[in-house]
């Protein structure tokens, strides 16, 4: 039925009943977990030295369809991708006071993976057509202390990959790919996060499949792959039985995914190339309803890459608005029955852990400590393509919340434009 509200335009909403909610949990992963439920096995780890040390069966029939999905030598799953981050920085050998690059425009995570081994987190900016990190802000943020890039593959669409493994060449440095919102994107031939030396996946439950949570880390590096399932399951416990030699970041953690969680991931698996089309084809519908309106610039995808959209990421061009601002452009399409828009996608780089360089206790650790080699600089203004699109230009669509409908796409392309045809009302 419709509402009877009226618009900011005045008449009706343009969309007048919320979107159907996006889910990829269906009777398969009931089934799934029932099993689970009916031999008992919740969990089969163990801290110890033997089989159990890797899971259960769920556990590595996940890992070993992933790692057949992605065509990568190893998977190792992790009971969220916030661990999987943990991992991959601890198993690469960041030593207190070692400098890693990455984004400021992700999820915060990725920054604490880095000052969890009390490393530095330095900022590099972000390319204004793809939102993914700028090769350019990369090399131009290296230091003699640098020692890793984190690439993170943001909205649905690797970064420049090719780029950046030519600078990680040329200056040594080793590269982990936050790819927790692309899984199933390609890059070229390649799939998004399986470039890196250590590359992962988010299954937290927003993402295109999941588990409720849960991640999954790649690697083709038998050493890297051993330290990251170390990290994962107490390492300290069994690196003598495993005679691992490399102590350095072998404090473990309890990072284990459940056997329920896994046997969800296994049918989730199942379903990501179909998910994916179905986000794509929406997509392209959005293109065509919305590329005419002038100052609305739409996502780009790289030439010979492939994007699986999480986020729809759009900016605005002020300059051709007719003086509408933001807010007010924001304010009028909720009034019409958008949801799922956003004006913010959070500089980490400007939260008060980094503009108080306060994480470990009041004095300032690990910036202050004896392994800290030079002041590092996290004031606005050093990323400036990422604020701008955070203060003035971004307007994000989350593609993660819905499952649309040709109709519920007609309805959001309706209500763009109309809003545009009604700029000089909101200035």
């Amino acid at each position: 039925m419709k509402s009877d509200k009226l618009a900011l335009f005045g008449g009706p909403k343009t969309i007048y009943k919320k979107f159907k909610k996006y889910n990829s949990i269906g009777i398969e992963e009931q089934r799934a977990v029932n099993r689970v439920i009916k031999n008992g096995v919740l969990s089969k780890y163990l801290a110890r030295w033997g089989d159990d040390f890797f899971g259960g069966p769920m556990v590595k029939k996940l890992e070993e369809d992933w790692k057949n999905k992605f065509k990568v030598k190893h998977a190792i799953t992790v009971n969220s991708w916030t661990s999987g981050l943990i991992c991959a920085v601890g198993a690469i050998g960041i030593e207190p006071g070692d400098e890693v690059i990455v984004p400021p425009w992700t999820m915060s995570a990725s920054a604490m993976a880095i000052l969890h081994w009390n490393a530095i987190p330095v900022f590099a900016d972000i390319d204004p057509i793809t939102f993914c990190i700028d090769p350019i802000s990369i090399e131009k943020n290296i230091s003699p202390y640098t020692k890793a890039i984190m690439v993170v593959d943001i909205g649905g669409q690797s970064a420049d990959m090719e780029a950046i493994i030519k600078i990680a060449k040329k200056y040594n440095l080793k590269i982990i790919c936050d790819t927790a919102q692309s899984p199933g994107a390609k890059y070229y031939e390649r799939f998004a996060g399986t470039m890196a030396d250590i590359g992962g996946y988010s299954l937290n439950y927003h993402k295109h499949i999941h588990t409720g949570e849960g991640g999954v880390l790649v690697t083709n590096n038998d050493i890297l792959a051993n330290k990251m399932r170390l990290i994962r399951n107490h390492a300290e416990s069994v690196v003598g039985d495993m005679k691992f030699d490399d102590l350095t970041n072998m404090i473990g953690h309890n990072f284990r995914l459940g056997e329920i969680e896994s046997a969800i991931g296994i049918e989730q698996l199942k379903k990501l190339d179909s998910l994916i089309l179905s986000r794509q084809l929406v997509a392209k519908e959005l293109y065509k309803g919305l590329e005419n309106l002038n100052g609305l610039i739409l996502p780009k995808v790289r030439e010979n890459c492939t994007h699986v959209y999480y986020m729809f990421f759009m900016s605005l061009d002020l300059n051709q608005l007719r003086g509408a601002k933001r807010e007010n452009i924001f304010k009028a399409l909720k009034e019409e029955g958008l949801e799922g828009l956003s004006l913010s996608y959070t500089n980490i780089h400007l939260l008060p852990i980094f503009q108080k360089k306060q994480a470990y206790g009041k004095k300032g650790f690990p910036w202050n400590s004896e392994f800290t080699k030079r002041d590092i600089n996290y004031k606005k203004g050093i990323c400036p393509v990422s604020e701008s699109f955070e203060d003035k230009n971004y307007l994000g669509f989350q593609m993660c919340m819905f499952e649309m409908d040709k109709k519920e796409i007609d309805l959001m392309i309706s209500a763009f434009q109309k809003v545009w045809k009604n700029l000089h009302f909101l200035n």
